[in-house]
């Protein structure tokens, strides 16, 4: 998918800018949220198109025995400068994972499916080796972030200028589809514009508040394949109380 190193730099790159920091600390948040209810020490998870590693290491400070993997070997090996000993890594395709049925606890899959020729593949693969459940995160086609990417000329370069985005009503009918009826729950941030993506941006505090999935342009879908007790305590990492719509 992305191949080159210049890529990979400016993958990485934009989570070294202002709006990339501030749309990445949000990302997190939904995320830690959405897997607190989870079982995780001696907990295994997958992370499905894991590029640079961007989020290896939130899945390590979580507690989970850490895995990923990508097609991209400029992407891992980057991925393999931050993470070290952390994580194991493999090289494969998201559309054919070289590991047996459920041989995770649970799979995360971050923004890949804009990307991937056959993204109900690629879900079908995950569902295949989880075991517990899915983190699905996606770029949401509803959010006014989409609207002023598709009618605004600043909003047309950089990767997400050629990724497929999804409503959220396209993801729960896929997972459906392959899964049949499960137990999902989503949340979304940044409802954007990218203008506001910025901490001392007076309207900033919109792009943290957690929305319905139909808001944000950064959707968080936890998907239980199985029936799970849910864990009252939160992750560490919250330092504060999260108010969630």
């Amino acid at each position: 998918m992305f191949e080159s190193e210049k890529t990979a730099r400016e993958y990485d790159h934009w989570f070294e800018t202002e709006a990339g920091q501030f749309a990445f600390a949000q990302e997190k948040r939904l995320i830690q949220y959405l897997v607190s209810s989870w079982p995780r020490r001696r907990q295994s998870i997958l992370d499905i198109g894991c590029g640079t590693g961007v989020f290896l290491e939130l899945f390590w400070e979580a507690g989970f025995d850490v895995y990923g993997i990508d097609a991209s070997a400029r992407m891992l090996a980057r991925a393999r400068g931050k993470m070290g000993h952390r994580a194991d890594l493999y090289l494969g395709k998201a559309e054919y994972l070289p590991f047996d049925d459920n041989e995770f606890d649970f799979s995360a899959i971050i923004t890949v499916l804009e990307f991937c020729k056959d993204p109900q593949r690629v879900l079908e693969e995950a569902a295949r080796v989880s075991k517990k459940g899915i983190l699905l995160c996606f770029l949401n086609k509803n959010s006014p972030y989409y609207l002023s990417k598709k009618f605004f000329r600043s909003g047309r370069t950089g990767i997400t200028s050629t990724a497929r985005w999804f409503t959220h009503r396209e993801i729960k009918n896929m997972v459906t589809e392959i899964l049949g009826p499960k137990n999902t729950f989503s949340l979304s941030v940044l409802p954007g514009p990218r203008s506001m993506w910025r901490d001392r941006s007076l309207l900033g505090r919109i792009n943290k508040v957690f929305w319905p999935p139909c808001m944000g342009a950064f959707v968080g879908m936890r998907i239980e394949i199985i029936e799970m007790a849910t864990i009252k305590t939160p992750l560490m990492a919250f330092k504060k109380e999260i108010g969630a719509s």
